[in-house]
């Protein structure tokens, strides 16, 4: 802040030079006021009577220079240190009037010579504080402005300044994550200032950046002491219990603010209101009443970064990725500075599946907003995304018809571009059945590719060879996919493609060389209101002339979103051309249906993951009785570090498909995942 009217306008009075005083002191009012056009005029009237006034020469340069006129005010006050040259009253409104130009550093050097010449002056003091406050030089501004609050106890325009200078260092120990020491600055200035708004503001946005909700919300408490100050209070509860992942809270107190941002004239306070309640019913997935209220909020008032930004918001929760892209960009076109605007834009581009975009606007954010904790996650995430992973599985398994199995697999994932991505599988597995002690090796070595053409068309294919070993056979078979992955329109997941396996469950079908050839059609549709459906044909064609039609569909039903609980329906239908029950599972018509719930660990912030599913139903083999059925499946990993996470799974079902042959069937196993780089082995 820079030195205050008063201050200077009451050491003008003992400098009158021809005119009294008291001639002045309407115009000194003015200037203490702040009416500083009216102090132009009427010091300007005083010049043409008395030209060589001293102090209405310096008031004047004040008032044409605080009426955004700084560099004539600086023209006056080098004139005038040309007849006063030693004159400290002129060289500390000389020293000001640079602060008013903004040029710091020029300002920086004559207050450093000033407060040399006199250490014990108020003013050159207070101007330098400010003036190093200004370039951001927090520390040093500290220490003069308690220099000049020595020189003069409790005055108010230094203490002014100390809080401005606490809010600044506070706010760069924020950036570079210096959280205790930005909340010790803030907590001084409610000791000076005690529920003093900025800080409270300040305060608040700490906690949220730390994503301490709990905290943040008793520091809005603090903050409503009065009408607008409790709409901004409720509109800040409400971000807190979203970033504490309660939404339905959040929108709770989105409604407060919103009621009582109707009793107000404060249009920027009734703005703030409603762009949190449309915030609110996106986080609650209310997505119909948020863009018809958006559509009355574009009509009534004239704020279309926010109303871009909020219609950007809508579109990346719905998955119109390309929408939001356009807002967005329509945004920066309007500032191309706007946080929103080029945070926002990766975002969108790394959903539309255009990492180079993603990485650019997130780059350029940074460069705006230097060390922005939001943008430096997201490049991390970015990273991650391109970066080789190594991946091993070990499993046992065993069903009811004495098969046993070990298996191993190893995969290494490589990234060569942000388009394209090769891999390599290896997988041994021994099989062994207990009664017949039939028993039988297998190696797979594959390897794949997989080919962006353009956001929303993927290609892949794989070929690989298998080689299985037993007491009776010996032979290498030939696998391979190709696939192509589409998204026809938003929220739709289609994949069309060619598979060639071979039959390798247990031992008897090793040795009977079963191959086959499927043909395959998966469709995922989610809708905006938490609904799904899922889609699985396959027809497949065996080396043992047999065909079979498999059909699955599952309706589903997003229930909550952290953690990510689904439940739904599943119905499955199986029929093969040729039933040999003795060889492996092969009915004329099989028939499943089961409910579902499924919970999925979903916080990126929590290094504990999961994903339970539990699964009962009816199935329906030939002509037989219906025969009940369960589903238990159970992932639990540890993420060890930002490169390696550890995990163990089980699966357990009777389900008679999920077997080879026979109705039980349970599956152990560990999985290791590590990430051999830190970073992509590429540059984008």
């Amino acid at each position: 802040m820079i030195v205050t009217q008063r201050f200077l306008v009451i050491l003008m009075l003992f400098l009158g030079l021809g005119a009294s005083a008291q001639e002045m002191q309407k115009g000194f009012d003015q200037l203490e006021k702040g009416e500083f056009a009216k102090a132009e005029m009427f010091f300007a009237d005083i010049l043409k009577e008395y030209p060589e006034n001293k102090t209405a020469k310096l008031c004047y340069g004040r008032a044409i220079g605080l009426n955004d006129q700084p560099q004539e005010a600086i023209a006056l006050f080098e004139e005038m240190l040309v007849t006063y040259p030693n004159d400290l009253e002129i060289q500390l409104n000389y020293a000001e009037s640079l602060l008013w130009n903004k040029d710091y550093k020029k300002a920086k050097s004559y207050y450093a010579n000033l407060v040399e010449e006199h250490p014990d002056n108020f003013g050159a003091l207070l101007g330098y504080a400010n003036t190093l406050s200004n370039l951001k030089e927090y520390k040093p501004a500290l220490n003069y402005i308690e220099l000049a609050l020595k020189k003069s106890p409790g005055n108010p325009s230094a203490k002014i300044s100390q809080k401005y200078i606490r809010l600044g260092y506070a706010n760069q120990d924020l950036q570079e994550r210096n959280y205790e020491s930005a909340l010790n600055f803030l907590d001084d200035n409610l000791t000076d200032f005690p529920l003093d708004k900025e800080t409270l503001l300040n305060k608040a946005n700490l906690y949220l950046i730390t994503k301490n909700g709990s905290a943040a919300k008793s520091v809005y408490e603090e903050l409503a002491i009065n009408k607008n100050d409790s709409i901004l209070a409720f509109s800040g509860i409400s971000l807190a219990y979203h970033i504490d992942e309660d939404d339905k809270t959040a929108l709770n107190y989105a409604e407060k603010a919103l009621e009582l941002s109707k009793t107000t004239n404060d249009t920027l306070r009734k703005f703030e209101a409603e762009e949190r309640y449309v915030q609110a019913l996106i986080w609650n997935s209310k997505y119909k009443r948020a863009e018809d209220f958006l559509d009355r909020m574009k009509t009534n008032y004239n704020e279309p970064k926010k109303i871009l930004a909020l219609k950007a918001t809508l579109g990346m929760y719905t998955g119109n990725f390309k929408s939001s892209i356009n807002n967005y960009q329509q945004l920066l076109a309007l500032d191309a500075t706007s946080f929103d605007g080029n945070l926002g834009l990766a975002n969108a581009h790394f959903a539309n599946g255009e990492a180079i975009e993603a990485k650019q606007y997130a780059n350029t954010t940074l460069e705006i907003y230097k060390n922005q904790l939001d943008a430096q996650q997201f490049l991390v995430k970015l990273d991650k995304s391109f970066t080789p992973m190594l991946e091993e599985n070990l499993s046992y398994s065993y069903d009811n018809g004495n098969n046993r199995a070990l298996a191993t697999t190893t995969s290494l994932r490589l990234p060569l571009s942000t388009k394209l991505e090769v891999s390599g599988v290896y997988s041994y597995r021994n099989t062994k059945n207990t009664k017949d002690l039939q028993e039988a090796n297998s190696n797979y070595f594959s390897l794949a590719g997989k080919y962006q053409l353009q956001p929303g068309f993927v290609l892949r294919a794989n070929v690989g060879l298998v080689k299985a070993t037993s007491e009776f056979t010996d032979f290498t078979n030939l696998v391979a996919e190709v696939a192509a992955q589409l998204k026809p329109f938003s929220r739709n997941d289609l994949e069309i493609g060619y598979r060639r396996d071979l039959q390798d469950f247990n031992a008897e079908l090793l040795n009977r060389k079963i191959a086959g050839n499927h043909f395959f059609l998966n469709n995922n549709y989610s809708t905006t209101f938490g609904l799904g459906w899922y889609l699985q044909y396959l027809y497949t064609q065996q080396s043992d002339d047999n065909t079979r039609n498999l059909l699955f569909t599952s309706l589903y039903y997003n229930i909550l979103k952290k953690p990510f609980l689904k439940g739904g329906l599943n119905y499955q239908y199986i029929t093969f051309k040729d039933q040999v029950p003795a060889i492996y599972f092969s009915p004329e018509k099989f028939h499943a249906a089961e409910v579902f719930l499924s919970l999925t660990q979903n916080n990126q912030n929590s290094k504990l993951l999961y994903d339970l599913t539990a699964a009962t139903g009816y199935q329906f083999i030939e002509d037989q009785e219906k025969q009940g059925t369960y589903r238990l499946q159970g992932k639990f990993g540890y993420q060890i570090s930002d490169r390696f996470v550890a995990g163990i799974y089980g699966n357990h079902s009777n389900i008679a498909s999920a077997t080879a042959a026979g109705f039980t069937y349970t599956e152990l196993g560990l999985n290791l995942k590590w990430f051999v780089s830190k970073k992509p082995i590429f540059k984008y």
